[in-house]
């Protein structure tokens, strides 16, 4: 038995137990029944997650996966490949969107090579994991291979069981791939069986010409590969990425591990459904950090049945708004631990 095998046959169900026992004790605060909304949501899920009534969520870490893809050589993107190495070194300088945001909250931020076409320097907050150097034009073959699929889903499982062992309370996912989008509108297309043109949108600002035209190339890539929706490893290898595979893998080795997992946009989504889809389960550790302006990414969210936490109109990606989303998670988790009761504060309690 490999380790994705072993990571779905480890993963449970929360403790569904625990999320009616947080839910008395916020009845219990010095408030309104219900009146901190969905941050009492958090709390509880949150606590069910850990398996805990006093979680900690106080060490946050963003895995940005990194990948390169085949597909972009059919011009779907309003940027060159080389970007992706470019922008990997941006994150490690901490000039990103996602440090900033990330540093806002008090998160680190890691980033994973799991398919870049560059060879980096061994540096602090890179980890190199390279599977292969980008995925294959999917338009004239599959992206992948089964085996690199899967290697990278280990990858990212192998992340996930290290930020538990180290003693990481809250997990986001983020990413950077010139062409991502493409990949993951395919995903959704082939798994919802909605058309391309459905799911797919500008991505990076593209033109309406280059739209039209990554309509295309993504129909064609998946009339030329027919890949299977009722096998998420078969529409992963055809038409998927590297990072998403890194993605689903996170995900995965978090619900295996008892980790909150917060969720980023489109393509950290596409991740995710393909974790769910391999095991159902794993909805249940997921946050899905806000609603992208991509319009693929409602389908996702709809298919995992997730509602977001915010809806910014971002269409960044990187890992910025699962940092975002994890101020608030920690918010609701801070209320669950550090608010007090009407017995501690020695105030009245209202008729209900």
């Amino acid at each position: 038995m490999n380790l994705l095998d072993q990571t779905l046959a480890a993963i449970r169900p929360v403790d569904t137990a625990l999320i009616a026992e947080a839910q008395a004790r916020l009845d219990n605060k010095t408030k309104p029944l219900g009146s901190l909304g969905r941050l009492e949501e958090f709390a509880r899920r949150f606590a069910a997650i850990t398996g805990t009534m006093t979680p900690r969520s106080d060490r946050k870490v963003i895995f940005t996966f990194a990948g390169d893809h085949g597909v972009v050589e059919e011009g779907v993107s309003a940027f060159p490949k080389e970007v992706t190495p470019q922008m990997v070194l941006n994150f490690l300088r901490g000039g990103a969107g996602v440090n900033v945001l990330a540093r806002h909250v008090g998160a680190e931020v890691r980033v994973v090579d799991v398919g870049v076409d560059f060879d980096f320097t061994p540096q602090a907050g890179l980890i190199i994991n390279k599977v292969a150097r980008g995925t294959r034009n999917f338009t004239r073959e599959p992206a992948m291979t089964r085996e690199e699929a899967v290697a990278a889903i280990e990858v990212g499982i192998e992340l996930a069981r290290k930020a538990k062992e180290d003693g990481v309370a809250m997990v986001g996912t983020g990413e950077m791939g010139i062409g991502n989008t493409t990949p993951s509108s395919a995903i959704i297309a082939v798994l919802s069986r909605r058309t391309v043109r459905e799911v797919t949108h500008r991505g990076t600002g593209i033109s309406d010409a280059t739209l039209e035209n990554k309509v295309r190339v993504i129909e064609q890539g998946i009339a030329m590969n027919r890949p299977d929706p009722t096998s998420p490893l078969d529409v992963l290898s055809k038409v998927g990425g590297l990072e998403i595979a890194g993605i689903a893998g996170l995900v995965l080795g978090c619900a295996a591990h008892r980790l909150p997992v917060v969720v980023d946009g489109f393509i950290s989504t596409a991740g995710a459904l393909i974790a769910a889809e391999l095991n159902p389960v794993v909805r249940n550790y997921i946050f899905a950090a806000h609603e992208s302006v991509e319009i693929g990414h409602r389908f996702m969210l709809e298919r995992l049945a997730v509602s977001p936490i915010l809806d910014l109109q971002l269409r960044l990606g990187e890992g910025t708004g699962a940092a975002l989303a994890m101020g608030l998670i920690e918010s609701g988790v801070k209320i669950l631990n550090e608010m007090a009761t009407f017995a501690e504060a020695g105030v009245a309690e209202g008729e209900y």
